[in-house]
């Protein structure tokens, strides 16, 4: 009871410190990621971020390909556009190639109660404007009780734990980071669906560093590139 006491308490501080808002970012233009599975290379995932009179477009991509003796076996490529105005989430699209299966998001503000209109591959819908897009860049996510699936736009209910400080070292570069775990509320969910991934986010930067989870393999998302 009392780690989750200060878990939540220290939660709370980060929050209150970084004002949960997207210009917080504001000195970063472009972040890449390397992806691997089972510590072998197997793709990346990029970030450009373009700034123009108080608007933000945040460009991601994302490819890996898992190999055995020459042969494809999956094949995984996703772009979205993530879009702001003045620090305020305004939509989303993106669309997602796994193998021969395609599936896609679009995500605009209703302009009357501001709430969020999803038409997506697995949801199609209204939810609550504090509902937050899951593409980990943004720290913001630690405070929210859901995430909407970046590739098909379902609705993830989330729990979200502070593991505690933590150094990483990339490369030749070490890292002092907060760790979070992010996990499915919803006890009901196959397997599958269930969330259950470890981030890590820079103390002082709040700049995503790594993300790490279990699903067929060991998968982790080390940064590479910061400009």
């Amino acid at each position: 009871m009392k780690k989750f006491l200060f878990s939540i308490t220290l939660i709370f501080l980060i929050i209150k410190e970084i004002h949960a808002h997207v210009d917080h970012y504001q000195k970063y233009n472009y972040l890449e990621y390397e992806l691997f599975r089972n510590n072998k290379l197997i793709g990346y995932h990029i970030y450009k971020f373009t700034r123009n009179n108080g608007s933000l477009v945040i460009d991601n991509e994302v490819s890996f390909k898992i190999t055995k003796l020459g042969v494809d076996l999956y094949k995984y490529y996703a772009r979205g556009i993530e879009s702001y105005k003045n620090g305020v989430f305004s939509s989303f699209n993106s669309e997602t190639k796994q193998n021969k299966k395609e599936k896609y998001v679009n995500i605009e503000v209703d302009p009357i109660d501001k709430n969020l209109i999803i038409d997506g591959s697995s949801f199609k819908g209204k939810v609550d404007k504090d509902t937050i897009i899951g593409t980990w860049w943004n720290h913001e996510i630690v405070q929210k009780k859901a995430q909407i699936s970046a590739v098909s736009g379902r609705i993830i209910e989330q729990k979200v734990e502070f593991k505690g400080k933590e150094e990483v070292k990339i490369g030749d570069k070490v890292y002092k980071t907060l760790r979070f775990n992010f996990s499915s509320s919803d006890p009901s969910l196959s397997k599958d669906k269930k969330l259950n991934t470890d981030i890590w986010y820079e103390e002082d930067t709040f700049l995503w560093v790594k993300a790490a989870f279990d699903k067929t393999g060991y998968w982790e998302y080390r940064l590479k590139k910061v400009k």
